[in-house]
């Protein structure tokens, strides 16, 4: 019999006032015991709804019923039927805003802790296994992927399971794309992510690393290298900037190259070889999960203040509403309903660093108000004139999105983009260039990485349709 309590299990986790000084995983995950009570809430429902919320449509009430079983491993193999990284999807994908949105239970109460089953199963799972799998016998079929992340390691996994021999070309030092360079450690543990490239490496996929496509190597070339079909996972890496004076002054960071940096670079280290700021004042512009993020990670790198300045309200931040909770639990201001006008500077001839620009001194905001819904939906933020501030801090971090870079359109002849430089595909993942496919951010710009995982699947799909027909 279902367990009808209108509350899910809390998710436990590091108290905030440690959390805030160490990059351990915030989220400490399920017990067995609190699993198979939140797994005992699931109605197990015949339309099953959750499975459509779902980009990759994991297969929900089913993974749940094993999970009631007792038998883990069973759920997991649910999961790993249509999901390639069941423990990323489990601690950074949106569930609310995906599967546990459409879940009946959260009509009269909370709906079940899907995301959170997701990452137990997962975590169980990894915790017990070698990774070993059996390779399919290849279909004589090669296929090169461009990117390592989410929706490159989708696409490379499916299509490693049905015999292909895949390439991923990755432009960084290290596998994984934004799950590696762009989420801290205390949401995404590196380890995991390492752990699920593992598991393709042992399908056969093939990992080439520091390859710049565009520049290394172009599209064309990889064809000419024997490859059939293409697929482009490149993501949304080129930061925007709100064109406002003083970006270009030492201490005005994009969120790409602070998260970047602490990530991949570990700058967060003693003596690092590539620094970023330490102690002092830092604001973040911006109200999205990336923001959060440098938000948290100023806070672990030693910021003494860090301030969160988004022009909307607290019900308007895109962020996922656990991350904005933490945030606040963790000690960070935010700012609401202002904007910045300007980064104010200042000049040290006695720094060897300053040569023209000078350094960061503090950034002018002006207060806002809503006013009537824009194309969005969301309220549109207006300006009160005369209500300028200035906040004291000596780092910003911007953090109001980000676009596809250009590079692979512009050494691709023929590759069509939209005026947002997103890649144009159809409903299959197609480009406008015969084998060429793209999925993700690429594509969509920034979005999530269960979306992007979906794009990297359906193009999977679409390259098998075509080589089978």
């Amino acid at each position: 019999m279902a367990n009808m309590r209108p509350t899910r299990n809390p998710m436990p986790s590091q108290e905030p006032a440690k959390r805030a000084h160490n990059f351990d995983e915030v989220a400490l995950g399920y017990t067995e015991e609190m699993a198979l009570d939140e797994a005992n809430r699931c109605l197990h429902c015949k339309n099953m709804p959750c499975v459509s919320g779902c980009p990759v449509n994991v297969h929900i009430p089913d993974f749940i019923a094993k999970i009631r079983e007792g038998d883990y491993e069973a759920a997991y193999q649910v999961i790993a039927e249509t999901s390639s990284l069941p423990a990323v999807c489990g601690r950074v994908c949106p569930q609310e805003n995906q599967c546990e949105k459409n879940c009946m239970r959260g009509i009269k109460g909370e709906s079940v802790g899907i995301g959170r089953l997701e990452r137990f199963v997962a975590d169980w799972h990894n915790a017990r296994t070698d990774g070993a799998v059996t390779k399919p016998a290849p279909n004589g079929h090669k296929v090169a992927v461009v990117g390592s992340g989410p929706s490159g390691l989708a696409c490379a996994g499916d299509l490693a399971k049905k015999g292909y021999e895949v390439v991923i070309y990755e432009a960084l030092h290290t596998t994984g794309g934004v799950l590696v360079y762009g989420i801290p450690e205390f949401r995404l543990p590196k380890a995991i992510v390492a752990k699920e490239v593992e598991g393709l490496k042992n399908l056969g996929v093939k990992l080439e690393t520091n390859v710049v496509i565009g520049k290394t190597l172009t599209v064309d070339e990889l064809f000419e290298l024997g490859f059939e079909a293409v697929f482009i996972g490149s993501g949304a890496g080129l930061p925007s900037f709100m064109n406002i004076p003083g970006e270009s002054l030492k201490g005005v960071y994009s969120a790409n190259e602070f998260l970047t940096r602490s990530n991949l670079m570990k700058a967060y280290r003693e003596k690092p070889v590539t620094p970023i700021m330490k102690g002092g004042k830092v604001a973040v512009v911006g109200g999205g999960n990336v923001a959060m993020d440098a938000a948290r990670t100023a806070l672990r790198l030693g910021a003494e203040t860090v301030y969160v300045v988004y022009r909307r309200s607290i019900e308007e931040l895109p962020a996922r509403k656990e991350e904005v909770e933490h945030a606040q639990e963790e000690g960070i201001d935010f700012r609401l309903l202002c904007n910045p006008v300007e980064i104010l500077g200042y000049q040290n001839p006695d720094d060897p660093r300053d040569e023209k620009n000078g350094f960061v001194s503090g950034i002018k905001c002006i207060r806002m108000e809503l006013g009537e819904p824009d194309a969005s939906g969301r309220r549109r933020p207006v300006e009160v004139p005369g209500s300028e501030f200035v906040l004291d801090v000596d780092t910003v971090v911007i953090s109001v999105g980000t676009t596809p870079n250009p590079l692979i359109k512009k050494t691709t002849e023929g590759l069509e983009v939209n005026p947002k430089g997103g890649i144009i595909v159809n409903e299959d993942g197609l480009t406008s260039r015969d084998r060429v496919y793209a999925g993700g951010d690429a594509v969509t710009g920034a979005a999530t990485v269960i979306s992007a995982m979906g794009a990297g699947k359906k193009a999977a799909a679409s390259i098998d349709a075509y080589f089978t027909k």
